[in-house]
């Protein structure tokens, strides 16, 4: 079996665990005490970096990485995210950090308040991405219940121009031009909770993931809301019938098999525990035509534990290991696409990501 490397960043530090034959063993926590919100494992040369962006209470925020699964972190001398003083913007976090799947060195950092930056050495240094943070739109843009923040960065294999981002809540923006310009791209997406549930941008996306055979379908968890997009999010379609609700917040695409992904639904907006008090993982193999609830190995009876926006993730191998961290301090693994599963660690603070890959 491959070796897999599973980072979960919590509310008080990173913890890694490392699968081999089978066994799991976890090391931590790093960055004691540090709220950990975004997570990279990069794996496009021969020796992996990893990425973390902290959120110290004490020091402020800052990004990490290490060139040896977590022996020993780097963190440059100076801020490697920073707002330029022009902005009048002061960093609140990083919540997330996205290596680009065009350009060989290339990072993406979300930020809170909401903005986009690049980094062109893997993640040392960071640039602002002034044609987003300057949108007309963005005097408009109203944080969300967790804050500003840009959570969702998509690259897109075939083109280095191509960017799609997802802001809660002002909603789904893309460029075409490496980010020279952006357009909201929420065409379908409902916004129940505004006077005008269909507008042009606003609408609280909490998660959206890419389709692993075609790289123009996209699948958006939505603040109320599941749903579809086939032409790289110009337009979304409803996929939510089938589950037990479509609010939540998490969303992943299977690496390899198209028309696979996976939520895990929540109660609702007003009660944010899994749906039906059940923890339950639901796959669809058509595209959002159907769902199946995955639940062998997971606990039965009445279950709080929330999982968040980047606490669900997939490995890269066939069959996909799956992967997800609640706030109760659970994390869950499956090796099988979802088929079974089992607690790998317990009694942990928070979680609020995990990434996942094959190493070795």
């Amino acid at each position: 079996m491959a070796e897999v490397l599973l980072t979960v960043g919590t509310r008080k530090g990173l913890f890694i665990g490392r699968r081999r034959g089978g066994a799991w063993e976890f090391g931590g926590p790093h960055f004691n005490a540090q709220a950990i919100y975004s997570i990279a494992i990069d794996t496009r040369r021969d020796t992996p970096r990893l990425l973390v962006g902290g959120d110290s209470a004490h020091w402020g925020p800052s990004v990490f990485h290490s060139d040896d699964l977590g022996a020993s972190w780097t963190e440059p001398a100076k801020p490697a995210v920073k707002f330029p003083q022009d902005t009048g913007a002061s960093l609140e976090r990083v919540w997330q950090l996205h290596p680009s799947a065009a350009e060989p060195d290339v990072v993406w950092a979300g930020t809170e308040p909401a903005a986009l930056y690049r980094s062109e050495d893997r993640g040392e240094t960071f640039e602002l991405v002034r044609p987003l943070w300057e949108h007309p739109t963005r005097s408009k843009w109203v944080p969300g219940g967790g804050g500003e923040g840009l959570h969702t960065i998509l690259t897109d294999a075939r083109d280095p121009g191509s960017i799609t981002v997802a802001v809660s809540t002002a909603g789904v923006f893309r460029t075409q031009d490496g980010g020279q310009t952006w357009a909201p791209s929420n065409s379908g997406v409902s916004a129940v909770f505004l006077p005008d549930p269909n507008p042009e941008f606003g609408q609280c996306v909490h998660k959206v993931t890419r389709d692993a055979a075609d790289p123009d379908r996209l699948y958006l968890q939505n603040h109320w809301g599941v749903f579809r997009s086939d032409d790289a999010g110009a337009k979304w379609v409803d996929i939510g019938s089938g589950l037990p609700s479509d609010f939540g917040f998490a969303a992943a695409a299977h690496p390899h098999r198209g028309d696979t992904a996976y939520v895990f639904p929540i109660n609702a907006d007003a009660d944010r525990v899994p749906a039906g008090r059940r923890c339950r993982v639901y796959r669809t193999r058509d595209a959002g035509a159907s769902w199946e609830p995955l639940t062998a190995g997971l606990p039965e009876g009445d279950h709080y534990g929330t999982v968040l926006r980047d606490a669900l993730c997939t490995d890269d191998l066939d069959p996909a290991g799956v992967y997800f961290g609640n706030r109760n301090g659970e994390v869950f693994a499956s090796a099988d696409d979802g088929d079974s599963w089992q607690m790998v660690a317990s009694q942990l603070p928070d979680v609020l990501c995990v990434r996942a890959a094959a190493i070795g």
